[in-house]
Parts: structure tokens; sequence; C-alpha cells
């Protein structure tokens, strides 16, 4: 007897369908078997990850603060160079000599002057000049070191106007004349009472235009005193030009030579030591000049001069800028030995500058 179809058919069914959950289970429980077995590898990686994280973390914060500590040496010397860099910038080197270089002598010049000089036994004559167009030149003896005499009035000038750039002082402040600063010789403020008030203008005036002694001495005390002025003498390359007693030293004990004057008026005349504005200043100062009787009187009518005289027994002397009607500008710095006051070092000096303005008036060069 035949069975129904349908219950064939239910069997059937059922028995194919079965099959496909039970292996579902297998694979699933395969795939868990597997992430069981590689689970603690899974978890050595990732410690092992953060181990390297943390030890690579600790790496470099010790390096940077070893870095901060203790710095290579290829960095200290990078810094050092950077810091020294901005001292340059800020602080600019006083010392003029290192870029002004001098072009040829002028041979012809300096054998007229030394021809002249041999005439003047009884005098040593030193002897420094610069023609600021091409910077040929004249030295005779003009490094040897001479009495300064009023001469040293050109330096203490230079400080203060170097200070007035500073900021140090202005030329509407007011000094009060101390009786231990009042100084016999030339000038007319020691015939004023202590404690009479002037202008620092008035008093570099004064100074200058009419050799001022009791000026010359208030300033030495404002800027510092003489130690301090020949220490920035010496930073500035004037290795002659000393104040050894204030004013007037009549027996010659302040030092200078033609030379660091003469590079002195050059470094003024470049702006290396003072401001261009202080430089107008400080010139037309010098432009006022009373005595007249040395280096100008070698000139011709037209011509102008800036320069300060120095006059004690043992020396005489005459340092200037030179403006020709042609508008060739030179520097001439002359001092001169002589026995006690010998007058003929009044004659040789104008000489001097008379020969030299004839000479480079009609130089080609």
């Amino acid at each position: 007897m035949n069975k129904p179809l349908n219950s064939t058919t239910t069997q059937v069914n059922n028995y194919t369908a079965s099959p496909p959950k039970i292996k579902r289970r297998r694979a699933k429980k395969k795939k868990q078997n597997l992430f069981s077995k590689f689970k603690p590898l899974s978890a050595l990686f990732i410690f092992l990850v953060r181990l390297l994280i943390i030890i690579f973390g600790v790496s470099t914060i010790l390096g940077t603060s070893l870095s901060i500590i203790n710095p290579p040496d290829n960095l200290l010397a990078e810094e050092n160079i950077q810091t020294t860099e901005t001292t340059t910038t800020e602080q600019p080197v006083d010392n003029f000599l290192y870029d002004l270089s001098l072009g040829k002598k002028i041979s012809a010049l300096e054998t007229k002057i030394n021809n002249l000089a041999a005439e003047y036994t009884q005098l040593q004559p030193g002897v420094f000049l610069v023609d600021l167009d091409n910077n040929s030149y004249v030295n005779i003896q003009a490094g040897n070191s001479f009495a300064s005499a009023s001469t040293i009035k050109v330096p203490i000038l230079v400080a203060l106007f170097q200070d007035i750039d500073r900021g140090k002082i202005s030329l509407d402040e007011t000094l009060v004349m101390s009786e231990d600063l009042i100084a016999g010789g030339s000038g007319n403020m020691q015939y004023d009472k202590p404690g009479k008030q002037f202008t620092v203008l008035e008093t570099a005036t004064k100074m200058i235009v009419i050799s001022d002694n009791t000026a010359t001495n208030m300033f030495i005390k404002r800027l510092g005193g003489a130690d301090a002025l020949n220490q920035r003498f010496l930073e500035w390359g004037l290795t002659a030009t000393v104040i050894n007693n204030p004013l007037p030293d009549l027996t010659g004990t302040n030092t200078t030579s033609p030379e660091d004057l003469g590079n002195l008026m050059i470094a003024v005349e470049k702006g290396k030591l003072i401001s261009l504005r202080s430089r107008d200043r400080l010139l037309q100062i010098m432009r006022g000049t009373r005595t007249n009787t040395l280096l100008p009187e070698g000139l011709e009518k037209d011509a102008t001069i800036a320069h300060k005289t120095g006059d004690i027994r043992s020396v005489l002397g005459d340092v200037g800028m030179v403006d020709m009607p042609s508008g060739k500008r030179y520097v001439v710095s002359v001092l001169v030995k002589r026995p006690s006051n010998d007058p003929k070092a009044k004659e040789l000096i104008q000489k001097i500058s008379g020969i030299a303005y004839q000479h480079l008036k009609w130089s080609k060069s």
C-alpha cells in the first residue's frame, strides 16, 4: 500500500533543511576556537605596541630635557655667533681706525715741507695732512708724542658730542662752576664767582673759541674724569692722546700727536664717532676760534677753516679742517717742539700751511 505523497515530501524536506543549521553552528564554533587561540597573541602585540610608545615618549622627553640642560657644542657655537652678531649690531665699534685707509703719499709736498723745516734747526715739527678727496697724505714725524697744550680740547669736545648723541648730556643742560675747577691762563670764566651756572653749549663754545681752561676742566669732570676720557681715547685708536693733569698744564704733561689729532678730525668728518648733526655743530664751534695766527695765515681769503690751537712755552700747534673755494677739503695738523717760547715756531706753522694750501690748489689729483 502506497504511503501518501505529502508525508514523504514532508520527511524529505525536514531532512534536507537540518544540515545547514549544523554547519553554521560548527563554523561559528570553529571561528570562536580560532579567535580564542590567537587572543593571547593579540593582547601581547597590543601590550608591546603600548610599551614602545611609552619608551619613545619618555626618550623624547629626556632628550629634550638634556638638550636644554646641556646643549650640544655646535648649538652653543651657533648661539654664541648669534649673540655676537646682535652685540655688534647694537653696540657699534668706536675704534675708527679699522676702516680709515690712506692713499698715496704726496711725496712732492712732503719734500717741500722737509726742506722748509731744515731751515729751522732749533725746531722739531710734526706734520700730518690728508687730502679728503683721495686720501693722499703727508706724514712727517706725525706719530711722535708731543705736549698737547690746548689741542687736547678737540678730543674732549668730540667726547662731549658723543655723549650728547647717546642722550647722556644735552646742550641746554646747566653746569655749575665749582671753585676747584677754576683755572688760570686763557679764558674769562676764571673771573666769575664759584657757583655760577653755564649751559653745556655756552661752556663748549668758550672751551674752543677762547680756549677757556676752566670750561675744559668742567667738561673733564662732567665726562667722568681724566681716566675715563683716556680710556675712551684709547678705544678710538688715539695712542698718544692722554690727559694727565687739569688745564692749563703749562709743563706739558698732557700729550697727543699730529697723527692722533688729524685722524680724529677725519673721523669726525666721516661721521665715525659722532652723528652728522653733531659733526656740523662741532665744526661750527671750531670755525669760531679767535686765534687765527697759525694755520689760517697760510690760507687764501675765500678758504674757511675749523681749527683749534695750542700754545705753551715748549710747544706750539694747530689742527684744522680746511675748505677751499674749489670744494676740496683737507685735514692738517702741525705740532712744533720749540725752545722756550721761540716765536719762529709760529712762522714755521704759517709757512707749512701756505705751502700745503698752494700745492693742493694746483695739484691735478
